[in-house]
């Protein structure tokens, strides 16, 4: 058995352990130092900077959020309150954007040099007409935090502009006086944060006081302890070192702007005071930078806490994704393999206006739409809260009524309400068959009943008729319940018919109320019927029934009462009602008496006397009309009702205005809450509704009422049909090689008279290859259509599509309408004074370049003596395939501009594009020119829509603007055609020179391609300080 030394090692155990020890050290230090080589380094505990800060909210580098659990504390000996700090702080962390991923924080971990001169000021950035009032909004400004609007310096911490719907930034150096624990407050209107760093680094900057996170919080001036957020917790500060602090303040439209940073010494009964300027400093010197210098600019977590607010689902349907957005990158067919598909046809169509005489600005009126499909969502529904134009409603309509009338209401049988009925319902005719034809008299006068009043101090006598005249029948006294059923009803009762029942407007009649429910078969009589005269002491049945006079229809009026139209005759003295036999009985005034006794309190205004009645006339059946309040028919019986009311309407000896004023004093009086009951809801009440397609309603017209609708919706069957004849074709040429994987986008102009031209782009899997992409121009020509004269500087033949044997339309390729993939965009932009859109405008030709890997585009920048950049710098510094810098002196002019980018063109079969400064561009928008500009047949004028105040791409708000053609593209040989730009008009001055241009482009035979772009947004911004105006008054900003 050999000998092994277990004694030694046992002595030297120490030794051994301490040598591996150092062995494996040297293994990792080897291992990190070849993966570093490789880009792929060890690394180091996450929530540590490299300086060995505590860091909170970091990311590391692949952009992934570091949770607080697994942050390690600092060893200090303020390690707990700065680890309480920051776990309170914005909860609003850095969300994932729309691509999915983290963006990764660019921080400051060195502040410039400092200098003495620097003392008693700090640095101060303004971010103009911007809405919110929450920090969070301020974060999500495009510019924020390098590009403010003015730059300029504050000598204490307490400032209020007196201005509205602007952000603060206000960052610097804090010098304690003594060494000692102190307390920070921050008071703001409305919201606002104060961060601060444990030593001269904004890295470490950390968030010890703020007031609110909404935007509906605020404090007055000097409320320091409002909320608990707005005090910090005690920080250990020594007066040898200077601290850096960020406040940022957000400022909405309303309340008084203010923001102050107070402090104290963390002792009992101090109060906070502001901090002065003997405490701070500068972070550096601006007043010698330009705007567009900031690489100075300190950026720390205050900057990117919470840039984007979160958001589970999109705010917009435009935001979701689209094969249309990303199907440029997919391989195109070669044009030269689908030429001989279809057979060549001439295309001309006919709402061409070339030539045509068309008055100023009229040629927004020839400007048609294109219908698309699939359902691209550019409508915003996200904003049809309140503006639903989409609809075609009239607003006040939609506001009162709503969209009922889309909806029919089931009905239960047997138990709708007779009274809830003519609510619903506005009008209510009587059956036909009860009428009589004009010029029939009746044979005898049918018994009716009317209620005369009654009064505690006398009974009425039935009048006696007078010779010659037609009068009221009385009926003999009812009994008291009848009587108090009669009064206190307020629909009108007709008598029970074994036939049929009285039909109602737009729907059929109530079903007959039950026996036991059923009022007596009474009726108020407005005006008996022309004929034989009825004697009193003969009155009719009270059971009998009664049928309606001739004419007498009811119809909804706001007075209450019944009212009768006659023909004009001279006024009669209206006799007052006593108790003798020989009484004659007074006429009807403008309300009769039975509808009084019907009324329960109701007050009247003063009314002309209606006409009476004429009682020396024929018997000739006159045309009566009888109007009724529909207050009177559908109020319903209230308990208790009328014991008041037999008094009031029983005592009539007095006159009419004395009526209504004991009326008018009752309602007055008014009735105890208690006997007034709620409005029953019917929870089970359902409805019928069809399929609304209210894309059906709309028109190819260039549409500038709604700015909320998206693009005209194609029909599915449509764009199925079209595609698969096209792919009959293909496959029929090519042998079947290709195979449909779905439809992309299909887009149509319709001509009704010769046929309609199509876009289609397909996405194609070649047999034995890969994905291809199929975009091109069809014409699905009408049959019988001709072309005539309307291309006659056309050298083709006029050439026609073969006919179907069934009749039907049939694809043809149109001549002279193929768009190019590979022509040059040049885009056209005048600027002047605007450096921080300028550097934005750069940044995203840039990233469209690097995403797209398209170099077939140019930038052209026409400058009129920008003051506050280089802007030819800026140029070059930008990552652009190709660019071109032109200066011009002079005040600004975007025709003038716009003219001199054209002219520095030289080819003049590429495309020119006119556009904007303040614009955002989707991916697809070099495609998308592309496609929509043909030489000498076509130009594009696409729909941008136009964000609102504190909007982003990432939460759009706003509306299209439909009325806009200044982005427009077309090919540099079309714009020297018609013309080019109007520059000496429009010199001085900008706006209606798009529409004057689209006027002579319009004249000159071209079409306006009219579409709106998803993604396609112009920011919103300030007109503050633009094309070098200046403000009047107010001390003048550095590097502004």
């Amino acid at each position: 058995m050999p000998w092994f030394p277990v004694k030694k090692i046992r002595k030297q155990m120490k030794l051994l352990l301490l040598l591996l020890l150092l062995t494996c050290a040297a293994w990792l230090t080897y291992v990190h130092l070849s993966l570093a080589r490789q880009g792929r380094a060890l690394r180091q505990r996450l929530g540590y900077g490299r300086d060995g800060e505590k860091l909170t909210g970091v990311t590391d580098g692949r952009g992934i959020q570091v949770a607080p659990s697994t942050q390690r504390v600092e060893d200090s000996s303020e390690s707990l309150e700065e680890e309480q700090a920051s776990e309170g702080q914005d909860p609003n962390m850095v969300l994932p954007g729309r691509t999915g991923r983290l963006t990764p924080l660019n921080l400051t971990h060195q502040p410039p040099p400092w200098r003495e001169e620097y003392k008693g000021q700090v640095n101060l950035h303004v971010f103009e007409d911007w809405c919110g009032g929450a920090v969070g909004h301020l974060r999500r400004n495009l510019h924020f935090p390098l590009f403010p609007h003015t730059r300029t310096t504050v000598k204490k911490l307490a400032v209020s502009p007196k201005w509205k719907n602007y952000g603060l930034r206000i960052f610097g150096f804090i010098h304690p006086a003594r060494d000692g624990d102190v307390q920070f407050s921050v008071a703001s209107d409305d919201n606002s944060e104060f961060w601060l760093s444990p030593d001269e680094s904004p890295m470490a900057a950390q968030l010890v006081a703020f007031v609110g996170k909404t935007g509906a919080e605020w404090t007055a001036p000097g409320e320091f302890t409002k909320f608990s957020s707005q005090v910090s917790k005690p920080r250990r500060l020594m007066a040898s070192r200077r601290y850096y602090f960020e406040l940022l303040h957000k400022q909405d439209d309303r309340g008084s702007d203010h923001v102050e940073v107070g402090w104290r010494a963390f002792l009992p009964g101090l109060k906070f005071e502001v901090i002065s300027s003997a405490h701070i400093s500068l972070y550096t010197d601006e007043s010698a930078l330009k705007m567009d210098h900031v690489a100075h600019v300190p950026q720390s977590p205050a900057s990117h806490m919470g840039r984007h607010l979160p958001q589970e689902e999109p705010s917009a349907d435009m935001l979701r994704p689209d094969p249309r957005d990303t199907f440029f990158l997919t391989p195109r067919m070669e044009p030269s393999s689908l030429e001989n598909v279809l057979e060549p046809c001439t295309y001309a169509p006919t709402y061409v206006v070339k030539d045509f005489p068309i008055a100023r600005y009229q040629g927004l009126q020839f400007v048609y739409l294109s219908f698309v499909y699939p359902n691209d969502h550019t409508r915003l529904t996200h904003m049809e809260t309140d503006n639903k134009c989409f609809y075609r409603e009239s607003p006040l309509y939609l506001e009162r009524f709503g969209f009922y009338k889309y909806m029919k209401m089931d009905e239960e049988e047997g138990k709708e309400d007779e009274e809830e009925e003519v609510q619903r319902r506005a009008f209510l005719f009587l059956n036909t068959d009860d009428f009589l034809d004009e010029g029939e008299l009746p044979d005898s006068l049918e018994p009716t009943e009317l209620s005369s009043p009654q009064s505690s101090h006398g009974s009425t006598t039935p009048m006696a008729p007078t010779e010659g005249r037609a009068m009221l029948a009385q009926p003999a006294p009812p009994s008291p319940q009848d009587e108090r059923n009669l009064r206190h009803s307020r629909a009108l009762s007709w008598a029970a018919r074994a036939a049929h029942t009285l039909p109602l407007f737009l729907g059929r009649a109530p079903p007959p109320r039950p026996a036991a429910q059923q009022l007596p078969p009474k009726v108020y009589v407005t005006r008996v019927r022309p004929g034989q005269r009825a004697s009193p002491q003969a009155p009719a049945p009270r059971s009998q029934p009664w049928s309606p006079f001739p004419g007498a229809f009811l119809h909804r009026r706001l007075l209450p009462g019944v009212q009768l139209r006659m023909p004009p005759r001279p006024p009669r003295p209206i006799g007052h009602r006593t108790s003798g036999p020989q009484a004659t009985r007074p006429q009807l005034p403008t309300r009769v008496q039975a509808s009084q006794e019907g009324r329960e309190g109701q007050v009247h205004t003063p009314a002309p006397m209606a006409h009476t009645v004429d009682l020396n006339s024929s018997s000739e059946a006159q045309s009566v009309t009888s109007f009724l309040s529909l207050s009177q028919v559908s109020r319903p019986q209230l308990p208790g009702e009328g014991e008041g009311e037999y008094e009031e309407e029983g005592e009539d000896n007095g006159a009419p205005g004395q009526e209504a004023a004991s009326e008018e004093s009752e309602e007055a009086a008014g009735r105890p809450l208690g006997r007034w009951r709620e409005d029953a809801i019917n929870w089970q009440r359902t409805f019928s509704v069809g399929a609304m397609d209210f894309e059906l309603l709309r028109s190819d017209w260039n549409d500038l009422r709604c700015n909320v609708s998206g693009n005209l919706q194609l029909p599915e069957a449509e764009a199925v049909d079209v595609v698969a004849q096209y792919m009959e074709r293909l496959n029929a040429r090519h042998g079947g090689r290709f195979a449909l994987l779905r439809i992309v986008n299909v887009e149509k102009r319709r001509d009704s008279a010769r046929g309609s031209r199509f876009l289609l782009e397909l996405e194609l899997q070649e047999r034995g290859g890969g994905r291809l992409r199929l975009s091109e121009y069809v014409f699905l020509r009408l049959p019988g259509a001709r072309v005539g004269d309307a291309d006659a500087e056309s050298l083709e033949p006029v050439l026609a599509a073969s006919a179907r044997p069934d009749g039907r339309p049939e694809l043809c390729r149109p001549l002279r309408l193929a768009w190019r993939q590979d022509v040059m965009v040049h885009f056209i932009v005048p600027v002047k004074n605007q450096a921080r859109w300028v550097a934005q405008f750069l940044a995203d030709m840039a990233a469209l370049h690097m995403r797209t890997g398209d170099s077939h585009f140019s930038v052209v920048l026409v400058d009129f003596e920008s003051q506050d950049m280089d802007v030819e710098r800026a140029l070059r510094a930008a990552q652009l395939p190709r660019y071109q810098y032109l200066r011009r002196t002079g005040n600004f002019e975007r025709s003038a501009g716009l003219q001199a980018g054209v002219d520095a063109v030289e080819d003049a079969s590429s495309i020119v594009f006119l556009c904007d400064l303040h614009i955002h561009f989707p991916p697809n928008i070099l495609d998308g020119i592309r496609k929509h500009c043909v030489e000498g047949r076509l130009a594009f004028a696409p729909v941008v829509m136009r964000l609102g105040c504190g909007s982003s791409p990432v939460d759009p708000h706003g509306y299209w603007e439909v009325n806009g053609f200044g982005l427009f593209g077309i090919y540099k040989s079309d714009f020297d055609r018609v013309g080019g730009m109007n520059t000496e008009e429009f010199r001085d001055q900008w706006g209606g020179e798009d529409w004057e241009l689209l006027d002579r482009v319009l004249q000159a035979g071209l079409e306006v391609e009219r579409l709106r772009l998803r993604n396609f947004y112009h920011h919103y911004h300030s007109r503050r300080g633009m094309w070098g105006t200046r403000s009047r008054g107010g001390p003048r900003a550095a590097g502004s």
